[in-house]
């Protein structure tokens, strides 16, 4: 359950990234309340995985996954260039996530 928790927190933290660059500053009222509510949500369950789960790994995979989602979603939307040489890293960060899993 852990590790379910662990990867829905790391969504939420792609989500929060994604808002906080929408917010203008915290202009904005509608992405600056999806920042707060993703934010702090996602910080809860990466707390509550961490009852579980050793704190260097947890922390890694939260980032990994937020870090890649966050990149492919902005990748998709046009909002950052695509390129293959960025593709090959973000496989890397996806791997890395997985070995520490798989290492676990």
């Amino acid at each position: 359950m852990s590790w379910i928790l662990l990867v829905v927190s790391g969504v939420l933290e792609a989500v929060w990234a994604t808002a906080l660059g929408r917010t203008e500053g915290f202009t904005r009222l509608v992405p600056t309340v999806v920042f707060g509510i993703a934010l702090a949500a996602s910080m809860t369950g990466l707390a509550l995985a961490m009852r579980d789960l050793p704190v260097g790994t947890a922390y890694a995979v939260w980032v990994g996954i937020g870090a890649v989602l966050t990149v492919v979603y902005a990748m998709v939307t046009g909002a950052e260039a695509f390129s293959v040489v960025k593709a090959v890293f973000l496989v890397m960060i996806v791997a890395g996530v997985v070995g520490l899993k798989m290492a676990h």
